[in-house]
């Protein structure tokens, strides 16, 4: 993360991996735990860990979304996966074979 206040350099939160999002969130908490900081450093973080907690909430809600659109789904697939369990018929048994 760079010590620059107007954050020109930041890769875009829509850019990063969730856990790059994530430990760059982690670190601006540190951050303030750890300094003083000058308020238009503050301002800047505090933007960028708004930006950065909105895109995670917006990917989480996604990924909920979707995990409550599969599951049943997923559901209906063994229903009818136990359904036919019975297995394909059986061949007569004896047949032709002479011997």
């Amino acid at each position: 993360m760079s010590n620059e206040a107007d954050g020109a350099d930041l890769v875009p939160v829509d850019r990063l991996s969730y856990t790059e999002a994530s430990r760059e969130l982690d670190a601006i908490v540190s951050f303030f735990e750890q300094r003083e900081v000058d308020v238009d450093v503050l301002v800047a973080r505090l933007e960028r860990a708004t930006a950065l907690v909105d895109e995670l909430d917006r990917r989480l809600r996604r990924t909920r979304a979707q995990v409550e659109e599969l599951v049943p789904r997923l559901d209906a697939m063994t229903t009818e996966g136990e359904a036919g369990d019975e297995g394909p018929p059986h061949a007569p048994q004896g047949g032709d074979d002479d011997g």
